[in-house]
């Protein structure tokens, strides 16, 4: 008898995941993914016994997880179809509910139709976010919710939320009750669109299981129907920017910002934003053509030579010039003998940010006192040919999902060393971020592309981070190795008006409670600080 069941049960698995992916409504909210990139998103619903409720037949227990079956409490998405996408995320409404349970995903490769692992997803906890009294802040659109996760091209999707059991009520009792989810919870699916100006179908060295490399014809037929977001109100309209640094008045500009007369590059004519500028007025100098990036060697390749420790700077793989922001003359300031060499940076323009998708004008601070360092915890399972694709996607979560006004950190660096120009404003100018809750204002964020809790980061990535360090850090007067105070504007660290003392490079986790940037990227901030140093001259 028990041999029976036994093979009755293996006999009812094997049908039902041979079933095909069950195609429930069409999601409440999304928008139109096409060569520019889009973003699905789709409802958590009540999982049960026989799926979703309120939704088509899932596959069971099966899929959930061996015999498990999941509890009425536990939200999710059933195995489904979806339109291609590479990263995944999970929101909620409220930017102040806390997510006290376990998020997890699974997804289906594109190609081979292969599902992948059971993947976690952590909350991102406030701890990067807008600072409290900030103006991104006050403008209604924030929303709560997890780090994304680079999947690369998928095409399937299943995902659950499980609550955590409280083992005691508000009064102390045993109760053994689920904690309650936020409410509004939501999967959101964004595919990053392909490269600007690459022909995509011709390539043939684009690197496999990224959105990058996926020409528009082949996208499947039949997927869920997609419905166009209504146009939400712009709250930039009623939030003025601060003035740009570079017109404040002599009296009150910071000493250690660039001199006024000195216009960043990246911006239009008289400090204009580019993004209102007439593309066919901008001067070719201030818009390069864009080309696709040129390969380089994966450090995460088995196949690929031993990186040397950063004991010092070996040359890098060289960056197409047109990916680059235009040179400079060497930046000079009488009172700040200590400078470093302009790195190379890739422009927004060269990594394809559609400049639509973020609130228009721009928020400055004073100064840059603190280069606050952060993993994107986005995984490490992409290619650096792909790390223009994955800047797409974090902006597009950070803008449409999370409702920030534009990409959060303001640079980010890949494994292969490059240095991507993040929140628009000017690279040389001290443009206030949603990176470090609590000392957004007068410092930096640094996002390394990747997790790196136990994995370390790559020899050219600690080198980037220095060499960007060191000249940004250069144009303000701060000394690498040295250390200062920012008041805190709230957090889980440090109170709101704490004048807390920090390091002038610091981790994320030295400003506010969290394991960012990981354990084994941490270890590597006293070799960033020793060559930023040295880079200037120190």
């Amino acid at each position: 008898m028990r041999a029976f069941l036994a093979s009755s049960i293996g006999v009812a698995c094997t049908a039902a995941l041979a079933l095909p992916l069950s195609l429930h409504s069409a999601p409440d909210r999304a928008v139109r993914a096409d060569s520019a990139g889009g973003t699905q998103s789709l409802p958590l619903l009540p999982l049960g016994a026989d799926g979703p409720k309120g939704g088509g037949a899932a596959l069971g227990g099966a899929v959930l997880g061996g015999a498990e079956r999941a509890s009425d409490a536990t939200q999710g998405v059933a195995p489904r179809k979806v339109r291609p996408f590479s990263l995944v995320g999970v929101v909620w409404d409220d930017p102040a509910a806390r997510l006290r349970g376990q998020v997890q995903v699974r997804t289906r490769e594109a190609v081979t139709g292969a599902w992948s692992p059971w993947r976690d997803l952590e909350a991102l906890d406030e701890a990067d976010a807008p600072d409290p009294d900030s103006p991104e802040s006050r403008g209604g659109r924030l929303r709560g919710g997890t780090t994304p996760l680079w999947v690369g091209d998928s095409d399937g999707v299943q995902a659950r939320v499980s609550p955590r059991v409280s083992p005691r009520d508000d009064s102390g009792v045993l109760s053994g009750r689920p904690e309650s989810l936020p409410s509004g919870l939501r999967l959101e699916l964004v595919d990053p669109g392909h490269e600007p100006g690459s022909d995509l179908a011709g390539e043939e060295d684009a690197p496999t299981g990224g959105a990058a490399t996926r020409p528009p014809s082949a996208r499947p037929s039949g997927d869920d129907p997609a419905t166009e977001i209504p146009a939400e109100r712009d709250p930039s309209a009623e939030i003025p920017a601060e003035r740009d640094p570079g017109t404040r008045d002599p009296e009150t500009r910071d000493p250690g910002t660039r001199d006024p007369g000195t216009r960043d590059p990246s911006e239009g004519p008289s400090g204009q934003d580019p993004s209102s500028q007439d593309p066919s007025q901008a001067p070719s100098a201030e818009l390069p053509p864009v080309s696709p990036e040129a390969p380089q060697p994966d450090p995460d390749d088995p196949s690929a030579p031993p990186e040397p420790e950063p004991s010092g700077l070996s040359p890098e793989p060289p960056t197409p010039p047109s990916l680059e922001l235009p040179e400079e003359p060497p930046d000079t300031n009488a009172g700040h003998p200590y400078t470093a060499p302009r790195p190379r940076i890739v422009t927004r323009a060269g990594w394809g940010a559609d400049e639509k998708l973020r609130e228009s004008g721009h928020l400055y601070t004073k100064t840059v006192k603190v280069a606050f360092v952060h993993h994107s915890v986005t995984g490490n399972a992409y290619t650096c040919s792909q790390a223009p694709s994955v800047m797409r996607a974090i902006y597009r979560y950070h803008v449409q999902s999370m409702g920030w006004r534009d990409f959060g950190y303001n640079f980010a660096v890949d494994k292969c060393g490059n240095i991507y120009e993040g929140r628009s404003g000017g690279v040389t100018k001290a443009v206030q971020g949603a990176h470090t809750l609590g000392f957004n204002k007068n410092s930096m964020g640094i996002a390394v592309l990747g997790t790196y809790s136990s994995k370390k980061p790559s020899s050219k990535a600690v080198k980037a981070v220095a060499k960007l360090t060191a000249w940004k850090l250069g144009l303000f007067g701060r000394n690498p190795g040295g250390t200062t105070h920012l008041t805190s504007a709230g957090g889980n660290k440090y109170k709101k008006g704490t004048k807390a003392k920090l390091r002038v490079i610091s981790g994320h986790r030295d400003g506010y409670n969290t394991e960012c940037p990981g354990g084994a990227l941490y270890r590597k901030l006293g070799t960033v600080r020793d060559t930023a140093a040295r880079l200037q001259g120190r």
